[in-house]
């Protein structure tokens, strides 16, 4: 028996195909001390974060995308340029 996306759906929840982590995302949580800030972040912004820096065709719009969600999570309180209530910080930075 052949299981089809819809049946999966059910199953999981996800309506979006899932991203591994990219070991070079990793690196730079890691790095940056923002594994924590992604990890407090919802599945989907995660999920989404990783495909959207993965699906960029050339290594240095990679980069550029990397950046971006590194200084979002920094910030807090922004997720793909757009505000994010639930992830802001307060005045000291948590």
């Amino acid at each position: 028996m052949k299981k089809t996306s819809k049946t999966l759906q059910k199953i999981t929840g996800l309506r979006r195909p899932r991203h591994p982590m990219l070991d070079f995302v990793k690196r730079a949580l890691k790095e940056n001390g923002l594994m924590a800030e992604y990890q407090a972040r919802p599945a989907y912004q995660q999920n989404d974060y990783i495909g959207w820096i993965n699906n960029a065709k050339l290594q240095g719009t990679k980069e550029k995308r990397l950046i971006q969600m590194l200084e979002e999570l920094k910030k807090g309180g922004v997720y793909m340029k757009m505000p994010h209530q639930p992830s802001k910080k307060n005045k000291k930075g948590v």
